[in-house]
């Protein structure tokens, strides 16, 4: 597999990742039962792992190391903070107020990853 294949299988992964959180948010917000499914618990961890590998496959190929580029930096540390209101929103969230807040901050903390990705700047 080349670079190119890797970075379209992140891409992809990324998309799929962030539409299917958006998906599962909309459920949140509705009290919907989907949510409880197994095969909703399941595909999310399948989708990251590969974005996550694929990533890692890029980082190194490509020899550009978070903490010496800025805006992979920037990158690794948008997605801690899309993780932890990740789950916030989808599990830890006592209120749904906070999971609803936790879910529009994680969809924002999404669009900048994804604005950072495409133009290289973490800023």
């Amino acid at each position: 597999m080349n670079y190119l294949a890797v970075k379209h299988l992140h891409m992809t992964c990324a998309a799929l990742s962030g539409a299917f959180f958006f998906v599962r948010g909309i459920w949140m917000l509705r009290d919907s039962a989907l949510l409880q499914r197994r095969w909703v618990k399941i595909v999310p961890h399948i989708i990251d792992t590969i974005l996550l590998v694929s990533a890692l496959t890029m980082v190194v190929w490509s020899a550009q190391y978070p903490f010496a580029q800025s805006w992979l930096t920037a990158k690794v540390l948008g997605l801690i903070l899309y993780i932890a209101l990740g789950t916030i929103a989808l599990k830890r969230g006592k209120t749904k107020t906070v999971r609803t807040t936790a879910f529009v901050a994680a969809l924002a903390v999404f669009g900048y990853i994804v604005i950072v990705a495409i133009t290289r700047q973490p800023y």
